[in-house]
């Protein structure tokens, strides 16, 4: 039987699972504590996908970071939260990385040469990242998600265009990069959108076509991250519910298609401003973000 974490709202719960009598359980779990979580993540999965339409983006940028104020609130225990938060957004990412992909490669904007360079690299890179999680301690996480996610926000609050070269080098550097991208993805929980996005402009890609080769990583990082997390916490205490290692079976299936069902929402909202004042606005989200895990590590 998967462990159960300690919640917060015990009082709460025992109130809805009759006192602690037994009654109603579904896999061993009183109905009302997987009621209440189910709400929780639904909830979560709204806000994710409003904040994903409003960004454009639909990776871990959005998703640890609400995932990991979610499970706070539930009580998930420090050492195992951020893990947790990664590996379920993983998962999460691995029907939206496909769809995407498609979709992009249809308008004909995935350059496949990249993507042919970087693809054992990034898988390599991720599958070491999902394995490191089972004895990193969550302050790794942490910081690896700040340091991505200060240096977009600097590049996006200050307008940057910061340039390397011409283009994109050959050989071992190329797949150096791969390799590095698939290993901080993993430890961030993300597609790697973020990363090789940045990357490719810095060589003076298109943003089109970073952004269009980007998707096609989403599946590469996302399918053996989120099975390496999967083994990285199995056995673990304190974990959620129905999770199989350090992915949260029941906020896959709740998360996704909630986020899914609201990002055009926040997509209205994104059309009715400027692309500057998005640049600002998810600068912003990503600083607060990466303040707010800052915070945490220093014990606040």
């Amino acid at each position: 039987m998967l462990r159960r974490c300690k919640y917060r709202f015990a009082k709460a719960l025992a109130a809805l699972n009759g006192a602690g009598q037994g009654d109603g359980m579904l896999f061993g779990i009183p109905l009302g504590e997987l009621a209440l979580i189910a709400v929780a993540l639904a909830v979560a999965g709204a806000v994710t996908g409003v904040l994903a339409g409003v960004f454009g983006v639909g990776g871990g940028a959005v998703i640890v970071p609400v995932l990991y104020e979610l499970y706070r609130f539930l009580g998930v225990p420090e050492d195992v939260r951020m893990a947790l938060c990664v590996g379920t957004s993983l998962a999460i990412i691995i029907p939206t990385s496909i769809s995407s992909y498609k979709a992009h490669k249809a308008r004909g904007t995935v350059d496949m040469d990249i993507l042919r360079a970087w693809a054992a690299p990034v898988v390599i890179g991720t599958v070491i990242g999902a394995l490191l999680a089972r004895w990193a301690p969550p302050y790794v996480f942490k910081i690896v998600f700040v340091m991505v996610a200060g240096a977009n926000a600097a590049r996006l609050l200050g307008n940057l265009n910061w340039k390397i070269a011409d283009d994109l080098p050959k050989g071992p550097l190329m797949r150096v990069y791969g390799f590095f991208i698939g290993i901080f993805s993993a430890l961030m929980g993300i597609g790697g959108g973020q990363i090789s996005n940045m990357l490719m402009t810095f060589y003076n890609r298109p943003i089109h076509q970073a952004v269009s080769t980007s998707a096609g990583l989403g599946l590469l990082i996302a399918l053996p991250g989120a099975l390496g997390y999967m083994w990285a916490g199995w056995g673990r205490e304190g974990l959620l519910p129905l999770s199989v290692g350090f992915v949260s079976i029941i906020g896959l299936v709740l998360f996704a298609p909630v986020s899914v069902y609201t990002a055009p929402y926040g997509v209205k909202l994104a059309h009715a401003m400027s692309k500057r004042t998005l640049e600002i606005a998810f600068g912003t989200f990503l600083l607060i973000v990466s303040l707010r895990f800052v915070a945490s590590l220093l014990g606040f």
